[in-house]
């Protein structure tokens, strides 16, 4: 594997070595690893970290679908997950219509297809995969789709589709499993029939996850959960699993289900959507929220970490009236925002620390904290990272290390730098104070190496 040197100071240098996987073989499909817990490339494996760009393929024409994955690509993201179907009358910028008469078992021939043929070729050539949802729930939670046209359909997309390696089926579009849970079955079995090499998962409704229904599925490769966009104060008492904010715990679920499968976090707080995401005057959530997301999810052992932010999700442009969720930023300018920039940190970070070989280990840390001041620990054979959102102080077990002696650093969510280096001697426990102040947003990792 090809060693890339990080540029850092002094020790620094020779304490951390860059490791890193390419991003996938030319034409090749995703797999799921042997282990079952993460997911691979050929014989590599693959950090998810994926976009919502949603509505893509109405609102950009191929001009600005190029800018949007050139630009996605520059920043990291290996995967963006799409609508193919938002509505049963859904058009393309060309005015193109998907469907005749709004039947999703009788496509149009033409213009539709060949744009999102065109769409998945640009993706290809910039090693993006796209995550596609057939229909979005919505449509079909309204009784618009029945079995045997969702079995058509399934049937006409695989058929098409067969030849791209570059595609990830997304079943469901925020729903629940248990709304028409027979046309999501018959979606999974018909998409695995006529295409077993590509990979399938469901996007499910916030706060809840696709193992709830479907992880027994064959057709379900991998799980995936929606953590939503509400705040703790916002969530209501209800008979249904919920973590409010904790998405973590959405990992440790799926992490002990049998079978073994993957599984991420596939919606969070978006980046500029106001928390709990209908009313407008609510704080917005920012791009230290999207981080404390991201490093607790991976952290607690997922395959990875999909990023939206509302303006590109939708791709808003200027306008009198706002977008969605009270959407103002035009998603030229959102593509560039904090959050979208500092994810490739932790996709770095992944690869260096060979993120197959580390597996969640709480109990190596004396106090894991609760909500804001969680720590999250990843354990390999030589090395220990820890993540702390707010910046506070962190004890470790350093006696169930293997190892009497120690170097230990600082690693950067914000900007991917080193920072503060030193060694230290097996004791039963060691504290470790991050740089700055204590916080909400001054996240640090800390990284232990045997020496």
């Amino acid at each position: 594997m090809k060693k890339k040197c990080l540029l850092v100071i002094g020790l620094l240098i020779a304490m951390y070595g860059f490791t890193n996987y390419p991003l996938k073989p030319k034409d090749q499909n995703l797999a799921v690893s042997s282990n079952k817990r993460f997911l691979t490339v050929g014989d590599q494996p693959f950090f998810w970290l994926g976009d919502t760009g949603w509505l893509l393929l109405s609102k950009l024409n191929w001009l600005e679908a190029e800018r949007y994955l050139d630009d996605r690509k520059e920043k990291g993201f290996n995967v963006v997950q799409i609508m193919i179907l938002h509505s049963l009358s859904a058009v393309n910028v060309s005015g193109d219509s998907a469907l005749i008469d709004k039947n999703i078992g009788n496509p149009k021939d033409g213009g539709y297809w060949e744009n999102l043929d065109h769409v998945i070729d640009l993706a290809a050539k910039r090693e993006i995969y796209l995550a596609l949802v057939p229909v979005w729930g919505s449509n079909v939670k309204a009784g618009k789709v029945t079995s045997v046209q969702a079995e058509k359909y399934a049937e006409f997309l695989a058929k098409r589709y067969k030849d791209k390696s570059n595609i990830v089926w997304m079943n469901g579009g925020d729903v629940r499993g248990s709304d028409s849970i027979q046309i999501w079955k018959t979606i999974g079995n018909t998409l695995k029939k006529y295409v077993p090499n590509h990979l399938v998962t469901y996007h499910p409704f916030g706060r809840t996850q696709s193992s709830t229904w479907f992880h027994n599925e064959s057709w379900l490769d991998f799980n995936m959960f929606q953590s939503g966009h509400r705040n703790y104060n916002q969530d209501t008492a209800r008979t249904d699993l919920r973590y409010g904010e904790d998405n973590w715990r959405y990992v440790l679920s799926d992490y002990s289900k049998i079978p073994v499968k993957p599984t991420l976090d596939g919606e969070p707080s978006y980046e500029g959507i106001p928390q709990g995401l209908h009313d407008t005057l609510q704080p917005l959530w920012t791009d230290y929220d999207v981080r404390r997301y991201a490093y607790w999810s991976v952290f607690s052992g997922a395959c990875g970490f999909t990023y939206g932010h509302n303006s590109v999700m939708q791709f808003y442009t200027t306008s009198p009236k706002a977008g969605a969720y009270g959407a103002r930023m035009p998603w030229t300018e959102a593509l560039n925002s904090p959050g979208a920039n500092q994810l490739k940190y932790l996709k770095r970070l992944m690869l260096e620390y060979h993120f197959d070989e580390l597996v969640p280990d709480q109990s190596i840390l004396s106090d894991p904290g609760e909500r804001y001041n969680h720590l999250v620990a990843l354990k390999g054979k030589n090395c220990l990272l820890v993540y702390t959102y707010n910046g506070r102080s962190i004890s470790v077990k350093t006696d169930q290390l293997t190892g009497d002696k120690f170097e230990f650093g600082w690693y950067n969510p914000r900007n991917g730098k080193y920072n503060n280096s030193g060694t230290f001697k097996k004791a039963s426990m060691y504290k470790f104070d991050p740089p700055g102040q204590q916080q909400d947003g001054e996240d640090w990792v800390l990284i232990l190496k045997q020496k």
